[in-house]
């Protein structure tokens, strides 16, 4: 069967952008950037942003394109005779499913603040009101489960139609109105009285702020965050690499989709950190400032109903063009795994990832009990943790080892593979870096990952 193909490269960008564009991004982002004191916390990010996730992203487009082949199988074809590279392949496929396990909940949680904020449902409520209205839904398994499944049956249905005419073309729209989107709340945002205060704390580098956190909490802090930003280390970049064609190099491509990820994560501290000054809302309250504070802020904004749809259509948008993302690539592997066509593979799927969502949505409330990680954790801790702290390092650093090695796919046949086409290429004197500098980058990114 003829390897399926992208119509255009706009819709590589965008498909490649969306995967990495998402809960990361406008969720983790600028509650990140709070507590790390603004400023000089988004600076390290960009650094670190360029020094080793571009790269990274770039061997795994490199990998996808050489073989033609969904992760499962892109080892493979690639790999020496006798060597165990493709074993990654089948935790990449694992990585992927666990990604969504806990994903597609979050992403539900989106589609009902979406309608929640259309329906005016928090409007004129006081915080402790606001916190409720956050509490009943993760206490509310049946709603939960609707949410959740609306997205699976809607992402699955969207990759069945195909990857031109459905992927491509639902991410193309999507992400243009994720962009105007946010270029419309940033620019209310930016307006509003007061909010230039919260805009100095964002973007203007703080030396006592630094010194009250601590420069090296601020640094790792920025080193993570830039790490799990792009997605990197699972092949979910990889299998669109594979769908494209050799008319540009993959390191230019690979800044593209960086810059479009980073514009996002930038614009989404443009929206929340002028609001909250604003309004005298803290800007370093965590995880809770997306799904709390934020429907405070909207409260007092005149046309405040408006405002908090769009921003929760947005947030939607986000974390479903994630979601379509993963998705296909855990179904061009069950294509290539078990020799299915699109839509037996879409059908097999949204049974089975509807039944693997199902630990992380009662943990919250039927199986609230279980804290798998102690404290107060729950199981989308757990799932969250295994992703974001093992198999996304450990799997960017097999990607980084079997592009520079000779027991794996080689520096000579990487370099070949990312610099064909037009545009900016590897250049030779990189190699010592790849091969010893980014190793001990990411090793360190690991072990913070697991200490803290």
């Amino acid at each position: 069967m003829e390897r399926e193909k992208l119509g255009s490269r706009l819709g590589f960008i965008l498909l490649s952008a969306g995967c990495a564009i998402g809960i990361g991004n406008v969720w983790k982002f600028p509650y990140m950037t709070g507590q790390n004191g603004g400023g000089f916390f988004v600076l390290f990010y960009l650094l670190f942003l360029v020094l080793f996730g571009v790269p990274i992203m770039a061997m795994e487009f490199s990998v996808g394109r050489a073989a033609r082949k969904s992760p499962v199988k892109m080892f493979q074809k690639l790999e020496k005779k006798g060597t165990f590279w493709h074993f990654h392949g089948y935790i990449c496929m694992l990585g992927n499913y666990l990604l969504m396990m806990f994903y597609t909940v979050v992403a539900g949680w989106m589609l009902y603040y979406v309608y929640a904020s259309i329906t005016g449902l928090y409007h004129s409520m006081n915080n402790k009101q606001i916190v409720d209205v956050f509490k009943g839904l993760l206490n509310n398994p049946m709603i939960l489960f609707i949410c959740t499944c609306t997205i699976i049956i809607s992402g699955f249905f969207i990759l069945s139609i195909g990857l031109e005419n459905g992927l491509e073309k639902v991410t193309k729209i999507m992400m243009l109105f994720l962009i105007v989107l946010i270029i419309i709340l940033a620019i209310h945002s930016l307006f509003l009285k007061g909010g230039m205060k919260g805009l100095a704390f964002y973007l203007k580098p703080d030396f006592k702020k630094l010194a009250e956190i601590g420069i090296g909490n601020v640094v790792i802090g920025a080193l993570t965050q830039a790490f799990f930003t792009l997605s990197i280390g699972m092949g979910s970049m990889a299998i669109f690499g594979s769908y494209i064609n050799k008319e540009h190099t993959l390191l230019g491509e690979s800044i593209n989709v960086a810059f479009l990820d980073t514009f996002v994560a930038l614009c989404s501290g443009l929206i929340i950190f002028p609001a909250c000054a604003a309004y005298g809302v803290d800007v370093d309250s965590g995880p809770g400032l997306l799904f709390i504070t934020l429907p405070n802020v909207f409260n007092h904004l005149p046309l405040g109903n408006i405002w908090g749809s769009l921003f929760f259509l947005f947030m939607l948008f986000a974390a479903f063009s994630t979601v379509l993302a993963v998705f296909e690539t855990i179904t061009a592997c069950c294509m290539d795994l078990f020799h299915l066509n699109r839509k037996k593979a879409c059908m097999m799927n949204i049974i089975l990832m509807i039944l693997l969502a199902l630990p992380c949505l009662l943990g919250f409330n039927i199986l609230s009990g279980i804290h798998p990680l102690g404290a107060e954790s729950s199981i989308l801790d757990l799932e969250d943790f295994i992703v974001s702290h093992l198999i996304l390092p450990i799997g960017s650093m097999i990607f980084l080892i079997f592009c520079v090695s000779r027991y794996g796919w080689g520096w000579k046949n990487f370099i070949k593979e990312v610099n064909t086409g037009e545009g900016l290429q590897f250049k030779k004197w990189m190699y010592p870096y790849l091969k010893y500098i980014l190793p001990i980058i990411i090793f360190i990114v690991f072990i913070i990952g697991i200490i803290k």
